[in-house]
């Protein structure tokens, strides 16, 4: 689940003749039938259709800043399933076509980085910048990425005008008064009123079930008959509804930090549960930046630490820094830390600079740039997204006493981030769309092993979330990192996983039982 826009200001801050041969779609599976006929007869269709014409490979846009080798190519899919030859939309591919011979080759596989609101288009890129973690996967694969419905080039949504979106300072997240929750309940419901406005037509079908749909009918057009599929945080989730709807389409399965997919978290205590984990991490990191103090000078312990955080923070709402970096900034900034262990240096050493006087590192980490109009666009693009797919996906909570006490009780022992994820999430309690009930995630009649890769202490998804999937997907494997946290381990150099992913991939083997791996190494300051 991705978190990179901190909603300190909601608003500113998602017929045709079935065809035989080797590539026809394969007959609905009876999840999707029972999840809705219509719908299933129209992904029968759409993936008929998709394998028929394939895809166009051709140099990417010169826009679009992907570089040949990788091509880029259109798949058409039904904007509603349950009207296959209604409206359409088209979505974005791209591949790297693999590097191996023609006998090394087993297909392609297809990749999604989270979200809901992430674009897979750089997936292609680990092969053509020889990532060495992906050297001997990408000898059998092609890489493919998309941008799902909704997100960048895939019939883009807005709620919000970029510029206006990425705006700052926002209102500080933490609420002082009744006024403030007022103010923010405010925002948070024309955020909503402005997706009705800008994207209402798409709202209703920005769904997860819909993309996996997607996903089949891009497995259609690239010409395979089962689907090879990585999936890092939502992108698990994604790939558990497809696993769900299409089990006997699936060949190979990896998913990593893994959304928890039973219903009853499916998002509002999801969104709660992240609110602690976030927590956890932060203290982490915490306790990290005080063993290094002589390296940061900001405190040699954790309650130190924290107590130069807090009075950054309380400088930063009084006086925003550079007059645009405020404390809903500082936590959009702060919040990689918890993230990405990747991250727990360059934050010490530009929170170490500031306090040495360097304001500017600071300002231009944290602020907007709002001569970036196309990253602001994208930006914005990314959070209606993760909006619309959230609030689509299942009923939120309407009463405002429910987030309000839950929120408030949450807070008490999880400051970081409680309030500002709340903010981010309540234009789901005035959502003007349709709101679904999540699918039942199960095993299906031939699904196979799938791979389940987790770290314990992960603040996105917590590491539930990957016990609950390996319950649900019978015959699957479990891979734990131990004591580590960053979010997303399959991009980590770490050989307990890293050989283990490619066994699976390559060979279709995973361990006889589950693996617990030693962490990756710490960070260095």
């Amino acid at each position: 689940m991705r978190r990179t826009a901190v909603l300190g200001s909601a608003g500113t801050l998602i017929a045709g003749t079935l065809i035989a041969g080797a590539i026809a779609a394969p007959a609905a599976d009876a999840h999707d039938r029972h999840h809705g006929d219509r719908e299933a007869r129209g992904v029968q269709i759409a993936a008929a259709r998709a394998a028929k014409a394939g895809i166009d490979w051709a140099d990417c846009p010169a826009d679009w800043a992907i570089a040949a080798p990788v091509q880029c190519g259109w798949v058409t899919v039904p904007l509603d399933y349950a009207e296959p030859d209604g409206k359409k939309i088209k979505l974005a591919v791209d591949r790297h076509v693999s590097t191996g011979t023609k006998k090394e080759r087993q297909g392609a596989l297809v990749y999604n980085p989270g979200g809901p609101g992430g674009s897979g288009m750089a997936f292609p890129k680990r092969v053509a910048t020889k990532n060495p973690l992906w050297t001997k996967t990408a000898k059998a694969y092609d890489f493919v990425g998309f941008d799902p419905r909704g997100v960048g080039h895939s019939a883009p949504i807005s709620c919000a005008d970029p510029q206006e979106f990425v705006k700052a300072p926002k209102a500080d997240p933490v609420p002082d008064s009744e006024a403030d929750k007022r103010a923010q309940r405010k925002l948070a419901a024309e955020y909503a009123a402005g997706c009705a406005e800008r994207s209402g037509d798409m709202l209703p079908h920005m769904t997860t079930p819909n993309t996996a749909r997607d996903l089949d009918v891009i497995r259609a057009a690239l010409g395979e008959r089962k689907l090879n599929f990585l999936g890092v945080s939502y992108g698990t989730y994604l790939g558990a509804v497809y696993g769900t709807l299409f089990p006997s389409h699936v060949r190979r399965m990896v998913v990593d930090s893994v959304v928890n997919p039973a219903k009853d978290n499916i998002w509002y205590q999801a969104n709660l549960n992240q609110d602690i984990a976030f927590q956890t991490r932060w203290e982490d990191w915490k306790t990290w930046v005080a063993k290094n103090d002589a390296t940061y000078h900001i405190g040699d312990t954790p309650a130190k630490v924290e107590k130069a955080w807090l009075t950054l923070r309380a400088a930063a709402r009084k006086n925003p820094i550079g007059g645009v970096v405020g404390p809903a900034e500082l936590i959009g900034f702060f919040q990689s830390a918890p993230y990405y262990d990747s991250m727990w240096a360059p934050i010490a050493r530009t929170w170490s600079d500031y306090r040495g006087g360097d304001t500017q590192a600071l300002i231009d980490a944290a602020a907007p740039d709002l001569s970036d109009t196309a990253g602001n666009a994208s930006s914005e693009n990314g959070n209606a997204v993760y909006t619309a797919v959230e609030c689509a996906d299942a009923k939120w909570p309407t009463s405002w006493q429910r987030w309000d006490r839950d929120n408030t009780r949450l807070h008490r022992d999880n400051p970081f981030m409680t309030w500002a994820n709340a903010w981010m999430n309540l234009p789901c309690a005035t959502w003007p769309a349709k709101q679904q009930t999540p699918l039942d995630v199960r095993t299906g009649k031939g699904l196979p092993p799938v791979l389940i890769v987790q770290s314990t202490r992960d603040a996105a998804t917590p590491y539930e979330g990957a016990v609950e999937l390996h319950k649900r997907f019978k015959g699957s494997r479990l891979v734990t990192e131990k004591n580590a946290g960053s979010h997303g381990v399959t991009g980590l150099v770490n050989p307990c996983v890293n050989e283990r992913v490619d066994t699976y991939l390559l060979t279709g083997r995973t361990d006889r039982r589950d693996v617990t791996c030693a962490p990756h190494a710490t960070p260095t300051p």
